[in-house]
């Protein structure tokens, strides 16, 4: 996720997803991106290098830490995650708890590049629902975006308004496919509301290789504007406890509609303590 800003109406939010508004005047859709880019593991397809989230939980007294350069590149702006970090620890088999956050770079061509902390994610997330025998799974997912005490907000880097996003994953093994879709609300201080959309589906086709593809959505009600994107990614388990994560995409817009002509992520997943991974 998981990655948000942009004209002066707009507030952007979330996982990520990065919630946040530029000072100067800037595309709309851009600032939709500003949210993904403030945007978690191991059950089906979603999570990193995704933005889409899944049920699964690292397992009760596990470390999932992931570490990833997410770049969101416009015609004449870019946003980059350099690096974003996700930290997530299960407590029991069914409770994942999470922090993520992410040290901006924000270009644009109204003035020189801004850099600042982006906004502390904090989330809890619970698979309430397991049903082995079918493969299908519930999870909900609540996650609070809040600043840091820094000078981010000022800078244009972060909205100056919390927000709590409040999704729902389901996940699904159909044959060889693996199916995760999220959807959720964001709720945001000082802005408008949102949602957020996304499904992924995928493939092992080793006990080491899978590929992906995804469909993210992420918009704001008022005033109404939204920003879809697509993407091809892979995890390839490197040696416990590297799991290397790729992904790039572009939106489904056209760039010359202030849509990004490229999204990604790139970096590398740490399943601690270390174990062998599954028919090592």
């Amino acid at each position: 996720m998981p990655i948000r800003p942009f004209v002066a109406s707009l507030e952007p939010f979330i996982r990520p997803r990065i919630a946040r508004r530029i000072s100067r005047p800037i595309s709309g859709p851009f600032a939709i991106l500003l949210f993904l880019c403030a945007a978690p593991v191991v059950f089906a397809q979603g999570g990193p290098p995704y933005y889409t989230n899944d049920p699964g939980t690292p397992g009760n007294k596990q470390w999932e830490i992931n570490l990833g350069y997410m770049p969101f590149l416009y015609n004449t702006q870019s946003i980059t995650h350099t690096p974003d970090v996700d930290i997530n620890f299960g407590l029991g088999d069914r409770v994942q708890l999470t922090f993520e956050n992410a040290y901006l770079r924000v270009d644009n061509p109204l003035g020189n590049p801004q850099y600042g902390l982006g906004q502390d994610q904090l989330g809890f997330k619970w698979r309430f629902y397991d049903n082995q025998k079918s493969g299908f799974a519930m999870s909900v997912f609540p996650q609070v975006s809040l600043n840091n005490p820094d000078s981010s907000v000022d800078r244009g880097i972060t909205p100056r308004g919390a927000s709590l996003i409040l999704p729902v994953e389901f996940s699904k093994k159909l044959g060889p496919v693996d199916l995760n879709w999220e959807v959720g609300y964001n709720f945001v201080h000082l802005g408008g509301d949102g949602y957020l959309a996304g499904i992924v589906a995928g493939h092992e086709f080793t006990d080491k290789f899978e590929m992906d593809a995804e469909f993210y959505s992420v918009g704001v009600f008022r005033p109404a504007i939204n920003s879809n994107t697509l993407g091809i990614g892979a995890r390839y388990k490197i040696h416990p406890p590297f799991i290397l994560l790729l992904m790039a995409g572009r939106s489904v817009e056209g760039a010359r509609n202030g849509q990004p002509y490229f999204v990604g992520y790139f970096g590398m997943q740490f399943l601690l303590p270390p174990k062998p991974f599954a028919k090592d």
